[in-house]
């Protein structure tokens, strides 16, 4: 399958991604695009993304524009800089897919790319020779973007908003890296790092493996933490783990970030965890899955009058659209993901109402999730069988027989049905990889796990049975 726009970005295997392609798209782009006379370029900790970003500022040099090469840096810090600056930015980026896959995410001076000019770039791209040889252009090094990402925190948040707080921080291969256990120590906390790799680890926030949560718990247990952060791979989807080493899903940070920030409108895809509306503090806004749609909910939202709006998605990316305020302090509108601050706004929370972050997290209505993913499956497959189910025909009673009776269905992305017990299974293709994602929600975690457990073991059956 040829690279293509998923869910945040343009993805693909890393051998599909030439550097004539890549420089192709940024050409696309920035043809459209207002700069200063310059972009910004940063990447991930993947083998290839060195080779990506060089041909990225190839596409800029096309432009006559010049490359400012930031380094490895987390995709909102450079988001940050392209606004601060007034001029476009690429990330070199897969996110959270395994190393054989990479990508490409486009910034403009406001913030992320819509939907709108993901169509247009594509049809610019179809325009160009993509198999031409790419010529060699100067990457200016640029350094300003970490201390400016950095200081959004610190000059945000009292010094000591996590003072006597022990927090590891798992670093793997994480973009974050660069700064986080230096944000974190600069409002109070102790920080222990854990687990620091060259080697590319795809950490996915919404499906975190069994190995991965067993190695958080003992961590936990060993080093005698409060809490325990990590991130993806570009450090836009924040993970953050409790006292015991459990993950506290994103879903769940969106809400308590927006508590602590002062939010009155959370706009937030389908999948998130319906908690939200149960809590009665915001007006929530629902939208498809992925990025752009949130970041569109969140312009609509501000349209119709909305003062203070937010956005999360279920892997906890945030996504702050106001000027947040706190004894004096401002905290600037960020439209692009963000892993940090749901990283540190439930932490402070916590401490600040005398709870550990389980115990806030507790306050939270029952309401759970669990997710998870068959890969292997391509996207016209996942839709096939999807579509089946959709027909309310046999598909639909091999899937839920004996699980309850479906009371309704969402089809806002994918197939989302609710029974009629109140517990939730959705259905649907990814957008970044070939891989169907299965959605569940119910009263308890465990219930949530068995209901996701069994779907997707029923709905891999079915694609075995010929659906693939």
């Amino acid at each position: 399958m040829p690279p293509k726009f998923g869910t945040s970005g343009l993805r693909g295997l890393v051998t599909d991604l030439t550097d004539p392609l890549c420089a192709g798209y940024t050409f696309a782009f920035l043809r459209g695009a207002e700069t200063d006379g310059t972009v910004l370029i940063a990447r991930d900790m993947r083998a290839s993304s060195p080779r990506m970003a060089a041909a990225v500022a190839s596409g800029a040099a096309r432009l006559g524009l010049r490359a400012l090469d930031c380094g490895v840096l987390p995709t909102p810090a450079l988001a940050l800089l392209a606004t601060a600056r007034g001029t476009a930015a690429v990330m070199v980026t897969g996110s959270h897919i395994p190393d054989d896959r990479n990508g490409l995410k486009f910034y403009t001076r406001h913030g992320e790319i819509t939907k709108d000019d993901e169509a247009a770039i594509t049809a610019g791209v179809a325009e160009l020779d993509l198999t031409a040889a790419v010529d060699t252009a100067e990457l200016i090094p640029e350094t300003a973007a970490l201390s400016a990402f950095s200081d959004r925190y610190t000059s945000f948040f009292p010094s000591d908003y996590l003072a006597q707080m022990r927090i590891g921080f798992y670093e793997h291969s994480s973009a974050a890296r660069a700064c986080l256990s230096a944000i974190l120590t600069g409002l109070g906390a102790d920080c222990i790092s854990l687990g620091p790799s060259d080697r590319f680890i795809p950490v996915d926030t919404e499906a975190v493996d069994p190995s991965t949560q067993d190695m958080l718990a003992g961590w936990a247990r060993d080093h005698r933490l409060d809490a325990i952060v990590s991130t993806d791979g570009d450090a836009d989807r924040p993970m953050l783990a409790d006292a015991q080493g459990q993950i506290i899903p994103g879903d769940r940070l969106g809400p308590l970030t927006a508590l602590a920030i002062g939010a009155t409108d959370l706009v937030t895809p389908v999948s998130s965890n319906t908690l939200v509306d149960a809590m009665g503090s915001f007006t929530v806004h629902r939208t498809r899955i992925g990025s752009p749609h949130v970041i569109a909910g969140m312009q609509a939202a501000r349209t119709a009058g909305a003062k203070a709006v937010a956005g999360y998605e279920a892997n906890g990316g945030f996504l702050t659209g106001f000027t947040a305020s706190r004894d004096g302090r401002s905290l600037p509108p960020l439209m692009t993901r963000d892993s940090v601050l749901p990283l540190i706004a439930p932490l402070g929370l916590a401490r600040e109402r005398g709870l550990t972050l389980a115990a806030l997290n507790a306050t939270l209505p029952a309401r759970f999730t669990a997710t998870d993913r068959l890969v292997g499956v391509e996207t016209d497959a996942s839709a096939r069988l999807i579509r089946s189910i959709d027909d309310d025909g046999p598909a639909r009673t091999e899937l839920f027989e004996g699980l309850g009776t479906v009371a309704a269905v969402d089809r806002t992305d994918g197939f989302r049905a609710t029974l009629a017990d109140g517990r939730i299974a959705h259905l649907r293709p990814s957008g970044n990889a070939p891989e169907c994602r299965v959605y569940a929600e119910a009263e308890s975690p465990e219930a949530a796990h068995a209901l996701q457990s069994e779907v997707m073991s029923r709905v891999a059956r079915m694609l075995d049975g010929g659906a693939r």
